[in-house]
């Protein structure tokens, strides 16, 4: 029988589940499984934080279909550094690995150098978390981690080696071991023809995308069921891009922030919403009295414990979102061929017409920059193909405004938990996913500054991507633009002695701290700066192999439409803006 130490087994593990990256920092107490790295065709990258190793995880997660990013760590504060990404791997069903090392079983009790339960401190934030106790299990705990990591709602698990237990001796042979198979939960029969009946009797209804639909890779089959039976549908943020933008039948974004105008006003006025692979997040319903109001509601997702868990629909059903739709076609499509569908062009058209005229301008040439002009230029520059990656604050908000998506897994984003610093980490894992495709992270000013150091690992290994950094705190502005801020502004900030023009209202020098990390960037005040600035970065990391950083300097406040609930936004704009082109 073969013989190997149980970290050598866990790295055999890994391989056959078809890791391919790691994200890591070493340390004393995780060394053992560092040396059963030593000859596997797996890429390790040191990350600078344990919690960047976290997010760059989650973004090779999110922007590769069926693989999983892999974090690895010490004993002590690596397992406390990485509870927020895997609070934020949680919060969006994404399935990463974290891996820690511990001290040895028999020091556990005592006080040890960098012993605490890191498994306890996980388990609220992880579908499953353990700290390995006997060597001949590994093997099994790693296999069945990657099975709930799979099953059901996607999440992250935890595993903590104790040292002892990583070099201790076990019989394991590869080749009688294979990965544990996944169920996926079928709807039942009766519920889809009330689906259908319910769709069929509405007069106004909506499809909602989730990500639960992205996950399961069911975007084309909502798409077709949308074709089919008419419907349009209004993605949820996690679930952007399960159907293009520029598609007749796809209605806007619905919410408090992170909407379109359109999408809300449509909303408003349909009669029926079936869900599917979402969860109804309070961002997006805002009251739950205005967003149920004079509509039913069918709620499809793979996590029973789901259906009801935020207001209970008129009809739950229990099912991947993939097979849900396989059999939500079917079922269509024999009524379709029966001519027992209703005719729903006139609501597709007072949809078609809502998004036609409820755009928002983007057109502003107002020097300090307005942010909606920063979106108009990056859409413009970097087109339908490129990724985006974006974590929290006003620019995710702008972002989700004004971009279009043509695909899924485009926008790549840390909807629920929203930490600062997610951007680059998170890029970093999403261009090591699929190199080929051009990455474009978005970042507020303060954002940019946590997890800065992560900035160097994409230097370090040569991981080329373009950060457009919008900055609405920069002091030099208020020296070269008359009217920039108020002239109290540097008193109130206490910043009124400072006489550094470079830096912005937190003491940062944007372009010198990408330098020290051994990236690129620019710095731009003019609207007519922002195109070139954008060729020039997406061709110097090209060029270069190097992270460039783009920072615009916009104005201090932008009025970014948002609101209290769905019909209450605050709009700075005419409601009825131009009327374009269909999409």
């Amino acid at each position: 029988m073969t013989q190997m130490t149980a970290a050598e087994a866990a790295v055999r593990v890994l391989e056959s589940e078809g890791v391919e990256v790691l994200f890591g920092v070493p340390g004393a107490a995780i060394l053992p499984f560092y040396a059963a790295l030593r000859g596997s065709p797996m890429r390790h990258y040191l990350v600078r934080h344990e919690e960047g190793g976290t997010h760059a995880a989650e973004g090779y997660s999110r922007a590769r279909a069926g693989r999983i990013g892999v974090c690895v760590g010490t004993s002590g504060p690596a397992g406390t550094n990485m509870v927020t990404g895997l609070y934020s791997a949680l919060a969006d069903s994404i399935p990463i690995l974290c891996i820690t090392g511990q001290a040895p079983r028999d020091e556990l009790h005592k006080e040890h150098f960098q012993a605490v339960d890191v498994a306890a401190i996980t388990a609220p934030v992880t579908k499953w978390s353990v700290c390995v106790m006997e060597p001949a299990q590994v093997p099994g705990v790693f296999r069945k981690a990657f099975r709930i990591m799979r099953e059901g709602r996607p999440g992250p698990v935890h595993i903590d080696l104790p040292i002892d237990v990583q070099q201790a001796p076990i019989t394991y042979d590869p080749a009688t071991d294979r990965a544990l198979e996944v169920t996926r939960p079928a709807p039942a029969p009766e519920a889809v023809r009330r689906a259908l009946d319910m769709l069929a009797a509405a007069e106004r209804p909506l499809l909602m995308a989730g990500g639960g639909v992205i996950a399961a890779e069911a975007s084309d089959l909502l798409v077709a069921f949308a074709e089919i039976t008419q419907t349009p549908v209004v993605p949820t943020l996690m679930g952007w891009g399960a159907i293009p933008d520029d598609h007749p039948l796809q209605a806007g974004q619905v919410g408090l922030q992170t909407q379109h105008r359109y999408g809300n006003a449509t909303f408003l006025e349909s009669d029926f919403v079936l869900g599917i692979g979402n969860r109804w997040a309070s961002r997006h319903t805002g009251s739950l009295e205005v967003y149920r109001r004079g509509r039913k509601f069918v709620h499809i997702d793979i996590e029973p414990t789901q259906i009801g868990r935020v207001f209970g629909p008129d009809l739950g059903i229990v099912a991947d979102a993939r097979l849900a739709l396989e059999a939500l076609i079917a079922e269509a499509r024999r009524r379709r061929s029966e001519d027992r569908l209703p005719d729903r062009r006139a609501w597709v058209e007072a949809c078609r017409r809502r998004k036609r005229r409820m755009r928002r301008r983007t057109d502003f040439d107002q020097v300090p920059i307005k942010p909606q002009r920063v979106f108009r230029e990056v859409a413009a520059s970097f087109g339908r193909d490129a990724r985006y990656v974006t974590a929290i604050g006003l620019y995710q908000i702008a972002a989700c405004q004004f971009l279009e998506m043509s695909r899924p897994r485009q926008f790549l984003i840390c909807g629920q938990a929203g930490p600062l610093g997610w951007e680059i980490p998170a890029a970093t894992g999403a261009k090591l996913a699929e190199p080929e495709r051009e990455v474009v992270a978005i970042c507020g000013d303060y954002s940019f500054q946590f997890l800065i150091e992560e900035l160097a690992v994409a230097a370090q290994y040569r991981i080329p991507f373009v950060t457009v950094l919008i900055n609405n705190a920069y002091l030099g502005l208020i020296r070269q633009a008359e009217k920039a801020y108020d002239m109290d502004f540097e008193v109130q900030l206490g910043f009124e002695n400072v006489n550094a023009p470079e830096i912005d209202a937190y003491g940062v020098d944007h372009v010198k701290a990408v330098e020290a990390m051994g990236g690129i960037a620019r710095r731009v005040f003019e609207p007519g700066e922002i195109a070139p600035a954008l060729a020039w970065a997406r061709a110097e990391a090209e060029r270069r192999r190097l992270p460039v950083v783009v920072e615009v300097v916009t104005e201090k406040v932008t009025d970014i439409a948002m609101g209290p609930e769905i019909d209450r936004i605050e709009e700075f704009e005419p409601v009825e803006g131009p009327v374009l082109e269909d999409a």
